[in-house]
């Protein structure tokens, strides 16, 4: 029987649990025996989200060599794995090196490491000409100061690898980068970038015969500097034709020079005055409940089944192109301890909304908003026009209170 190895599997949030029953359902559908690993501490917290898998196995997907090793014995007691898929940025070297082990469909483990590391992804990006901000790899204050002094600011420090707005943060003047070095959640080696103007926007899709097929652009809207989170997002973006189709052009075109060639992708970056500059490439989905959206948008997609499909040789038909619009909205209330939340049954009524969800609760001492994890919750609607949705999405999360003392 065909097999899929999932490494990783969800992490124990439900955006990332509704992905993962999103794989598996696709996967049973298509007649796929699937197995899915992931830390012994971890499944207990995430068996919701794996009840489809034929089988589940403790494994660190974190750990290339590990995963490797168990999954070359497993082979050898008869099991069989054609597709190696995992759908978070830290387990993308384990898939790719256990793909590589048992010789099926995978990214190279260098494509993978490049993409990890944002300084050396970028450098690669502008060695082959596109447009890029400025970027150093530091490992002290001393250095982030004298990397300042090479252009006019503002600034961006960030990690070197990371997600979710962790650690990101505008600096503006010297003065500003200890306290951004102490936000960091690896001060050791970190990065120092140029910031970057314009409307920030994200490309979800897949590869099909090794080559990147772009289903949506995604427009995003973030929380005002210096923290750089987002808050809403609206697929796909209201773009004219010329400037859609050159961004998912640029974006094509930077996988193909960084070397991936499998699975999905999410790709980021800014529409400027001077044309399109790309941002962060990740071999996995986008987060944020972004798969909802497209699954809204666009009717009928099984954007797993399409990759299962195509590294099984089978007939995909190509996606499905947008004929409707969805958004996402984060809720962001101000610091203090919570004591009631109100209007929120009234966002649970609205027949637009697709997944809603709380994740403070009335006694919480909520801080300020400095990553994705400190949002305090989300509303996914649909609608037929982006700005439909947009205007959806804004208005309901509008009438959500946070009472707080």
């Amino acid at each position: 029987m065909t097999g899929l190895l999932y490494l990783g599997g969800a992490n124990p949030v439900a955006c990332s649990m509704d992905i993962a029953r999103d794989l598996l359902t696709q996967a049973r559908a298509r007649g796929i025996r699937s197995h899915v690993t992931n830390r012994a501490e971890t499944l207990p917290r995430t068996r919701p989200a794996h009840r489809l898998a034929d089988q589940v196995s403790a494994v660190d997907p974190d750990d290339p060599a590990g995963c490797v090793r168990w999954a070359r014995e497993r082979l050898a007691a008869g099991e069989r794995f054609d597709v190696v898929l995992g759908l978070r940025d830290t387990v993308q070297l384990s898939v790719a090196r256990t793909a590589a082990a048992l010789g099926a469909p995978g990214n190279p483990p260098e494509a993978v490491r490049r993409v990890r590391d944002k300084d050396v992804c970028r450098q690669a990006l502008a060695a082959a000409g596109f447009r890029q901000p400025m970027v150093r790899l530091c490992t002290s204050a001393r250095q982030a100061v004298a990397v300042l002094r090479e252009s006019a600011g503002p600034w961006v420090i960030k990690p070197r690898a990371g997600q979710g707005s962790q650690g990101v943060r505008m600096v503006t003047g010297a003065g500003e980068v200890p306290s951004a070095i102490a936000e960091l959640p690896d001060p050791g080696e970190f990065l120092v970038e140029e910031y970057v103007e314009g409307a920030e926007f994200s490309v979800e899709g897949v590869f099909l015969g090794g080559e990147a097929t772009v289903l949506a652009v995604t427009a995003k809207e973030k929380l005002p500097p210096p923290w750089f989170v987002e808050l809403g997002h609206v697929l796909p973006a209201d773009l004219p034709d010329g400037t859609r189709a050159e961004i998912g052009r640029q974006v094509r075109a930077a996988l193909s020079t960084l070397e991936l060639r499998f699975g999905v992708f999410h790709a980021e970056g800014w529409l400027t005055d001077h044309g399109v500059v790309l941002g962060e490439v990740h071999p996995r989905p986008g987060g944020d409940w972004i798969h909802r959206l497209l699954g809204y948008a666009l009717p009928g997609l099984e954007m797993f089944g399409l990759v299962l499909d195509d590294a099984l040789g089978r007939p995909t038909g190509g996606p499905p192109a947008p004929t409707r619009a969805a958004a996402a909205r984060f809720l962001a209330p101000p610091p203090g301890r919570l004591v009631a939340v109100h209007g929120w049954d009234t966002v649970l009524a609205h027949p637009a909304v697709s997944h809603a969800e709380l994740t403070v609760r009335p006694g919480a001492l909520l801080g300020p908003i400095r990553s994705s994890p400190d949002r305090a919750g989300v509303v996914v609607v649909g609608a037929d026009t982006p700005a439909q949705a947009h205007a959806l999405a804004s208005k309901l999360t509008a009438l959500v209170e946070f009472e707080m003392a």
